[in-house]
């Protein structure tokens, strides 16, 4: 092949701009609840990149070219039990696929209870699930958002934190606040995919409810961590997505929570597919499930 005809080929060649993601902290300097210890984030990949004892939380920005921004964001909070963070399976490559949608995807890399350094580890991650909506919101304006249509979305663990914010988004921790908790950290929407919803015992994800709440919690803040007894008419409409055959968090979960919207009026979409299992993020090659975020981007489009 000649040089010109090789030129002519990379003239017309689409260019492809991949802009890079913005990433801050959540809070300026120690975060609330925590006391400086010197410890340091984990890492491990096995199959998939897990962090753990997370002491830094931050959020990692992903916005749409303007050509194609809608003014939507998600949040993300990755799953993991409580334990880890499945940051990328979870966060980072939901984050990029919304953001070539045209949506924002902004991971939170949220403060797990296991860590020795918080000094009221059961609020933490609400917490920092609470000033991830308030920083969006923040800003909106530099970020090109609309700050009434900012969202969140979970993953098992993740979506039990995703459910707890849509309920307790007015909650509020002992600490010392600023400028930006003044601002409402209620989502406009959330997106719960295999979440963990309940905490009391027919539904109730032990290994999550042992690592926020530790063994023996008292029956009071149980429920205050089921989500479904916490619903009411100012929770935000939801999107949930469960496969039948989830051995880890049973399907009950998402039943629990959509009953709960629907006796308060709050619109919400529940999908249940036969097959699955958990932790299948896209569902690449689980069967019925596959396919399920082109069923989600539809329902987003609804909230417009």
């Amino acid at each position: 092949m000649n040089k010109t005809l090789l030129l002519l080929l990379f003239t017309f060649l689409p260019i492809v701009v991949i802009s890079q993601p913005l990433v801050l902290p959540l809070w300026d300097g120690t975060p609330p609840l925590q006391t400086e210890m010197d410890l340091e984030e984990e890492h491990t990949r096995n199959g998939i990149l897990r962090i753990s004892n997370v002491q830094i939380p931050t959020l990692e920005v992903y916005l749409p070219e303007e050509e194609i921004a809608t003014g939507q964001a998600v949040i993300i909070f990755p799953g993991g039990g409580y334990t880890i963070l499945a940051y990328e399976w979870e966060g980072t490559e939901f984050a990029t696929w919304l953001q070539s949608k045209g949506i924002a995807g902004i991971v939170v890399k949220y403060r797990l209870p296991l860590s020795e350094s918080l000094t009221d580890p059961k609020e933490v991650p609400l917490l920092d699930a609470q000033r991830a909506v308030r920083l969006a919101r923040n800003n909106a304006d530099d970020w090109g958002l609309d700050p009434g249509r900012i969202g969140v979305m979970g993953f098992s663990a993740g979506g039990h934190l995703a459910s707890t914010i849509s309920t307790q988004y007015g909650h509020q921790a002992d600490r010392q606040t600023d400028e930006v908790d003044g601002l409402s950290a209620r989502p406009d929407f959330s997106v719960l995919i295999y979440p963990v919803i309940s905490f009391r015992d027919a539904g109730a994800h032990s290994g999550s409810r042992r690592n926020l709440l530790s063994e023996n919690a008292p029956e009071a803040l149980i429920d205050r961590f089921s989500s479904e007894l916490n619903v009411n008419e100012e929770t935000p409409p939801a999107f949930l997505i469960h496969s039948q055959n989830d051995e880890t968090v049973p399907v009950e979960n998402s039943f629990l929570y959509f009953n709960a919207l629907n006796k308060h009026g709050v619109p919400a979409s529940l999908h249940v597919y036969p097959t699955g299992g958990h932790g299948f993020a896209f569902g690449t090659d689980r069967g019925t499930v596959e396919g399920w975020t082109n069923v989600l981007l539809d329902w987003l489009q609804s909230l417009e």
